[in-house]
């Protein structure tokens, strides 16, 4: 009877222990060096087993600057790229719409277009990107994405997004995403696109005179783009006349609560892309608004345009994490994903 018990108790130990395994993340080590497992990211991409549930990969990838243009596919969830520092692990490639590709795409399309200029690509549901640069170093070129997001539930933590036109596309009506501590810099629409995004202590960085953001949120979705303590910069002197926000659709939404607005922003804060002839009066449907706006760039919230709106302090709440991202806990996933 003993010896029963022993066995019963040797097994439920071992069972036991392979679950405190599966509950912390599988680790596959990129490094250029050759020290790891893989030398590039998309090869240990390409490694992760498909349809693993809930069970995490991190994809732990040491410093240096990796050039090469990168997809997470949609079979992949929970994911996670976890650079040694975001200061000096990088992800950087130089595609832009109209260049021309090196063979053609599906569609028997020659030249890139602004959705496949991308420099990391991630279709997947339940991804964390951490302590990495993402780069489109194809310069002041036009259409050039760093980012481009089509899954849902996707967090991104001390990141930083680089580029110039277009650096990051929230490319799914349906995909929630949110960044906490991030640098993301640009010059003209370098957030756009129809997903909802939460920016939580984030910098925004423009380079030059232009607009930060061109949300497409759809009819009837309930959140475009909320910026929470941020801080609008500008790079240097030079950049002097920046709009928050123009309406790439017309039932956009940009909403800052408490953020930070630096001199460079100007005090109308927003413009209706006049001259777009198949969206004409876009002042009309989207939704633009501030709430506890401060800084040089908030001096005169007088002049903004009448079609934005200043909010009451009643209504923060409704611009909370939780209400935003609806039934996605995210510090509940963070915690989970950061065993």
């Amino acid at each position: 009877m003993i010896k029963v018990l022993a066995a019963y108790l040797l097994v439920s130990l071992l069972l036991l222990g392979s679950e405190l395994r599966a509950a912390s993340p599988e680790v596959i080590t990129v490094d250029q060096q050759g020290k790891g497992d893989f030398t590039s990211i998309q090869a240990a991409v390409n490694a992760v087993r498909a349809f693993r549930g809930h069970y995490a990969v991190r994809i732990w990838i040491r410093k240096g600057t990796y050039h090469e243009k990168v997809v997470i596919p949609a079979y992949l969830e929970n994911i996670q790229l976890v650079g040694e520092d975001a200061v000096s692990t990088k992800i950087v490639f130089d595609d832009y719409a109209g260049k021309v590709a090196s063979c053609p795409d599906e569609t028997g399309q020659t030249k890139l277009g602004t959705f496949s200029s991308y420099t990391l690509l991630v279709r997947a549901n339940r991804v964390l990107i951490k302590d990495l640069t993402i780069e489109n170093a194809a310069g002041p070129v036009g259409q050039a994405v760093a980012l481009h997001l089509e899954g849902d539930q996707i967090a991104l933590v001390n990141c930083h997004l680089m580029g110039f036109q277009d650096t990051l596309y929230l490319g799914k009506s349906s995909g929630r995403s949110y960044f906490s501590n991030c640098n993301i810099s640009g010059t003209t629409d370098f957030i756009f696109g129809p997903g909802t995004g939460f920016f939580a202590v984030c910098k925004l960085i423009s380079l030059r005179n232009s607009y930060v953001t061109a949300a497409s949120t759809a009819q009837g979705q309930r959140y475009g783009y909320v910026f929470d303590r941020c801080d609008f910069v500008a790079a240097d002197e030079s950049v002097n006349k920046v709009f928050l926000g123009r309406p790439w659709r017309p039932y956009a939404k940009t909403v800052l609560v408490d953020c930070h607005l630096g001199g460079h922003i100007v005090p109308e804060g927003w413009n209706e892309w006049k001259g777009d002839k198949m969206f004409p009066d876009k002042d009309k449907t989207v939704f633009y608004a501030e709430l506890g706006s401060k800084g040089a760039g908030a001096a005169d919230l007088a002049r903004r345009v009448t079609w934005s709106h200043q909010l009451s302090a009643n209504k923060r709440s409704m611009y909370s994490l939780d209400k935003v991202m609806d039934d996605w806990n995210v510090k509940l996933m963070l915690n989970e994903m950061e065993k």
